[in-house]
C-alpha cells in the first residue's frame, strides 16, 4: 500500500470512506487503466499507452506504480531481452469494476447536462445579439 493511502486509512478516522476510494482510484489515468485492463485482461506498457492516447511515459509509469502499490494491479516482469512487462487486474482491482461503471455512467450524464446547458446559453446569447 502506498504511504499516502496508508496515511488516509489510518489517520483520517473521521473521514468519509469515499475519500479513501478517491485517493486510491483518483488520478490522471487510473480509472481508464483499470477499465482497459478489465476489458483486455493483460496489457503491456506500450499497449496501455496507445489505448490511452499516449499519456507521457512518466505519468503512465507513476499511475501504474501507484495502482500496483495499492494492490489493484499485478505487474509481471519476464526476464528476457528486451524486457517484457505485463499488467493485469488483481482480484481487488477487478472488484472496482462496478464502481468504475457507475462513475462512467454518471460522467456521461453530467457531461450531457453541461453540454445542453452550454448550448442553451449560446443560443440565448445569439438571440440577444
Amino acid at each position: 500500500m502506498r504511504e499516502k493511502t496508508e496515511r488516509i486509512i489510518h489517520e483520517w478516522t473521521d473521514s468519509c470512506d469515499a475519500e479513501v476510494s478517491i485517493a486510491v482510484l483518483g488520478g490522471a489515468w487510473k480509472p481508464s487503466i483499470l477499465t482497459l485492463l478489465g476489458e483486455h485482461g493483460v496489457l503491456r506498457f506500450g499497449e496501455l499507452g496507445r489505448l490511452l492516447k499516449d499519456p507521457t511515459a512518466r505519468v503512465l509509469t507513476r499511475q501504474l506504480r501507484e495502482l500496483e502499490d495499492d494492490g489493484l494491479i499485478i505487474r509481471t516482469v519476464y526476464r528476457q531481452v528486451p524486457p517484457k512487462v505485463e499488467y493485469r487486474l488483481s482480484d481487488l482491482g477487478a472488484s472496482a469494476a462496478p464502481l468504475l461503471a457507475e462513475l462512467t455512467a454518471w460522467g456521461t450524464l453530467y457531461a450531457g447536462t453541461q453540454r445542453e446547458a452550454s448550448a442553451a446559453k449560446t443560443a440565448e446569447n445569439e438571440a440577444v445579439a
